[in-house]
Formats: structure tokens, sequence, C-alpha cells
């Protein structure tokens, strides 16, 4: 623990504050809560309000922990800044301690150090003042730093729930990366197998057939009629595979990206025209993935619903945020039936798990619009 040596003489002689220096510095306190839910620099503001407005040359602001168990120092007016986060200290060790185990203020002549608590939160922290010069803390004083600390109490409160609510937010993001990561690690693993096991067997038995049939020409009808239906079958079986292997995990995203496999995409739907506008931009790969599994179901919702004649995919990103949208002049439907059908509940689920969201416009005769945005750390453009 890190010692503080406080300077100056002992004050003896007490000086009241001014009513409207009261006044000015609780409205500064009032400000600096309102500026923003960060610990750390409201600490510092109050520090250097209560220095600023008050005979104090020294103000700190001591946070308990978690765990109740002990004090931090959060926030300290100048020269102390550096050991801001250094100086720790157990409930009921030293003044501050002693403060944040009683609740009571604790007043030797020229410091003086109070409870910042509050009736919701309870003891949050210790606010300490002292001045080098002659000026004694007496009654009206304390009153004026006690009302400071139960402002800054609910503050405090606030920046720990703020703090906490952010931490989970970034461990949701996170399990929801691992989740994709995962489920997609596999379908990656299980399209390499069906790729090097059945497709490959597949086309080897191919060959033989093709040998074989070659061979008998001549052979008898029902012979050559098997080898033909065995060929059928082994395509039929290599299509099915090829379309498991891009259901699993699409090679395109491996190969070409995401501009370029919406693209793909695109020009592999033959029931209408699809144009297709995408910046070329680099993802991270379960963004990426989840982008293309919402274009891949809305765009086979406009095939087998719509009834549209063209439609068209949008791919925008920009700093901090990443849109995809596709459009159909089709029939359109009903906005209420979009959370029970058309695929809608399902690209909505993925989009919220990357911490986005799905916005779907529609209305009876005047086409569909799909749009998710998702939020990204950081966006990388291609070069072009």
């Amino acid at each position: 623990m890190t010692a503080l040596n406080w300077p100056g003489p002992p004050a003896t002689a007490s000086t009241p504050l001014p009513e409207r220096l009261d006044n000015a510095l609780l409205a500064g306190v009032v400000e600096a809560i309102s500026a923003g839910p960060e610990l750390g620099p409201l600490a510092d503001r109050i520090a250097l309000l209560v220095v600023g407005a008050t005979p104090a040359d020294v103000c700190f602001t001591h946070v308990l922990d978690d765990s109740g168990s002990a004090l931090t120092l959060a926030g300290a007016s100048p020269p102390f800044g550096n050991i801001v986060g250094k100086v720790r200290m157990l409930v009921g060790e030293g003044v501050s301690g002693r403060v944040a185990r009683s609740g009571e203020p604790v007043v030797n002549g020229s410091m003086a150090s109070v409870p910042m608590s509050s009736g919701a939160a309870g003891i949050v922290g210790v606010l300490t003042v002292r001045s080098n010069s002659s000026h004694i803390y007496d009654e009206r004083s304390v009153v004026l730093l006690t009302t400071i600390g139960s402002l800054v109490a609910g503050a405090v409160q606030q920046a720990r729930s703020h703090r906490r609510l952010s931490a989970r937010e970034h461990a949701h993001e996170r399990f929801a990366e691992r989740v994709i990561a995962a489920q997609e690690a596999e379908r990656r693993r299980l399209a390499a197998d069906i790729h090097d096991g059945i497709s490959q067997r597949l086309i080897g038995l191919s060959y033989h057939l093709d040998a074989a049939a070659d061979a008998l020409a001549e052979a008898p009808e029902f012979t050559a009629r098997q080898l033909v239906l065995a060929r059928q079958m082994i395509d039929l079986t290599l299509a099915e595979a090829r379309a498991a292997i891009g259901g699993l995990r699409p090679p395109v995203l491996d190969d070409l990206g995401l501009a370029s496999g919406l693209a793909s995409l695109a020009r592999g739907i033959a029931a209408l025209p699809v144009s297709v506008e995408a910046d070329e931009c680099v993802l991270p790969e379960h963004v990426e993935i989840v982008l293309y599994r919402i274009a891949q179901e809305a765009l086979q919702n406009v095939v087998k619903h719509s009834g549209a004649s063209s439609a068209a995919v949008v791919l925008r990103a920009d700093t901090g945020q990443v849109s995809l949208r596709i459009t159909d002049d089709g029939a359109g439907f009903d906005p209420e039936a979009a959370s029970a059908g058309f695929g809608v509940p399902g690209m909505a689920e993925r989009a919220e798990l990357v911490g986005g969201r799905l916005d779907v416009r529609t209305a009876p005769g005047r086409g569909t619009s799909v749009e998710a945005r998702i939020p990204v750390g950081a966006v990388g453009f291609k070069s072009s």
C-alpha cells in the first residue's frame, strides 16, 4: 500500500464557506456527474472541483471494490494523479477505511473524511480533503462534503452498473463469436470429409462405370440399361454431395470473400435477375458467414414466395458498422407475418447472435426489403 504524506502545518482557525460557493460547487458536481459514466474521469473531476471551490488543497476519492472489502484510490487532485489506481487499503484501515466501515465522517482539524453513500447504493466510497492553510472543517463544511459524497455515490453506482453491463455485452459477443466459429469449424470439417471421402469415391466409381460401358458396347441391353441407371444415380449423388458441402460451409467465402461471394450467389439464381453492389471489405469471419447466410435465405424467399421480376443485394461497410440489404419488386406480404414465417425469425436470430439487428419492410403489393445491420469493431477495405 502506498502511503500518502499530507503536507502543511495543522490548521488553527475555521473559515465557513459562503452559501453561494456551496451552490456553485454542487452545481459543478451535478454537471460532472452528467458528463459520462466512466468512474475514473468522474472521480478526478470531483477532486478538482472540490479543490477549486473550497479551501481544500488536496482531495482524494476512494471507491469500494465489488467485494466491499477494500478501497482503491479512484481520483485525486494534482499532484497526486500519478498514484491513482495504485493506492489500496482494506475497510477499517486508516482514516478512510474507518469511515468506510462506520459510515460516519471523521474530522481532524484541517482534514475531513466523509462517506460517499446514498440510500439506494449504500456506502460506495470515501471523500477525503485537507487544507494546508489554517482552515478547519466545521460542521457546515462536513455537511457540504457529505452532500457531494451522496451525489457522487449514485454516479459511482451507475458507473459500476455500466461497467458490469459492458462486461456482460463483451462476454456475450465473445461467446457468440466462439459459438459461430465452432459451428463453422465443424461445418468445414464435415464439408471436407464429404468432399475428400464420398465425393472422391463417387467420382472414381463413375470412371469405372464409364470404362465398363465402353467395354460392353455390344453387351445385352439389360447390362447397358443398368449402367445408365448407375451413372444417373452417381450424378444425382454427386449433386447432392456438392449441395451438402455448400450448405455446410460456402466455399466461395474462403475462395473469393464476401463481396464476390454475394455476386456468385446472385448469379446462381436462374429464376430472376439479381443485381449486386458490394463494398470490397475485410470483416471478421463470423460476421461474413452470418451476412452470407442471411442473403442466401432472403434470396431463396424471393424466389419461392415473392413472384418478383428482379431483386437487388447491397452491401455497405463503414467505420463500426456493416449493412446488408436485399430488396425485391414482388408481391410483398403482411408485416405481421414477418415474425412468424418467410424465414425471418432465423435471419433475425443470426443477426442478433453477433450483436446486430434485422429490419423487414414490406406490404402487400409493394415488394420487400430485408436489411441486416451489424456493428463491427473495425472494417478493413480492400484496395482496388
